[in-house]
């Protein structure tokens, strides 16, 4: 599969698309064996991902304009969907999430399905926080969680967060 690295301010991330959608954004573990491909061996789709990740990074870009694309239920792609309607530099709890996808009692199957999202960043699970506004649950570790949206919330209102 075709693999791409992008050192990101808050670590290393390792994108990997088909020649058709992109499939995975994942933070890599510092213990995690990369293999670096050769400068140039970028396909333009991962070309185009990196590109506008640092875009993302650099502030200057809020949504992303890439094909994606994730194995899951009927349920779980709902979910994901979800998550790309909430607003750059806005949050939601997962009480909020369920709601919004039409069964309150589904909390617990929404958080689930939002920690199983393979692509971080462009498909925003960082932006769903617990009832209480408190920061719960996120693959790439809670700091990470903290500076993503503190970063979302400086460029979209010029102001620094609690978070």
């Amino acid at each position: 599969m075709p693999t791409a690295y992008y050192q990101s301010p808050i670590g290393l991330i390792r994108i990997t698309a088909t020649s058709s959608y992109i499939e995975e954004v994942h933070f890599c573990r510092e213990d995690e064996h990369l293999e670096l491909p050769a400068a140039g061996e970028y396909s333009p789709l991962l070309q185009n991902c990196t590109e506008q990740l640092i875009e993302y990074f650099q502030g200057v870009r809020r949504q992303f304009e890439l094909p994606v694309h994730q194995e899951g239920t009927s349920f779980q792609q709902s979910v994901w969907s979800e998550l790309c309607g909430i607003a750059y530099g806005k949050t939601i709890s997962y009480t909020e999430l369920a709601r919004k996808l039409g069964d309150p009692k589904s909390i617990r199957a929404a958080a689930s399905t939002n920690g199983r999202n393979r692509i971080a960043i462009i498909v925003p699970c960082h932006r769903v926080i617990g009832a209480k506004g408190d920061l719960v649950g996120y693959a790439g570790g809670l700091s990470r969680k903290r500076w993503l949206l503190q970063h979302e919330q400086k460029i979209a209102w010029g102001v620094q967060t609690l978070f």
